[in-house]
């Protein structure tokens, strides 16, 4: 499925701490892109391995290359929050997850952005998914049942 297009969400929920938020009573920006690393890593469990297995057995890493965040409301203290995540795109070197990040109950869209990472080894250069991962990854492609 090299550079496939995935549509399938996984969702992690967590509530905010206080130690999370400034002086203004909001969440600290940088604490979203924390959220998207919650995320990615049970997005990764539930398509079938854990992200420290990757790099212990295969001796691969999932680099951020690129991050983004569009901020669209604040989150604030004990707020109970959705963290979206999907699979954009798998190539083969490269992975691209999309998030979402929702107050619940209501489901307001507090921020979206996206991570683009290269698969590397342990010094640090560039190395291709091997078939099992990608496999697991786009499985979600098999029943895109919601976007």
């Amino acid at each position: 499925m090299d550079g496939a297009i995935l549509t399938d969400w996984t969702e992690s929920t967590l509530r905010v701490r206080y130690a999370e938020t400034d002086q203004m009573g909001i969440v600290y920006y940088a604490n979203y892109l924390v959220w998207f690393e919650i995320g990615r890593t049970d997005f990764c469990r539930w398509h079938g391995f854990a992200y420290r297995d990757m790099e212990t057995h295969d001796g691969l890493f999932i680099t951020v290359a690129d991050a983004q965040c569009r901020y669209k409301a604040p989150a604030r203290y004990d707020d109970e929050i959705l963290v979206r995540t999907r699979m954009k795109a798998v190539r083969k070197r490269v992975l691209v997850f999309g998030y979402e990040i929702r107050r619940q109950p209501e489901g307001a869209l507090l921020a979206e952005g996206e991570t683009t990472h290269v698969i590397t080894d342990r010094g640090g250069h560039p190395r291709s998914l091997p078939d099992k991962f990608r496999e697991l990854l786009t499985s979600a492609a098999e029943s895109p049942s919601s976007s």
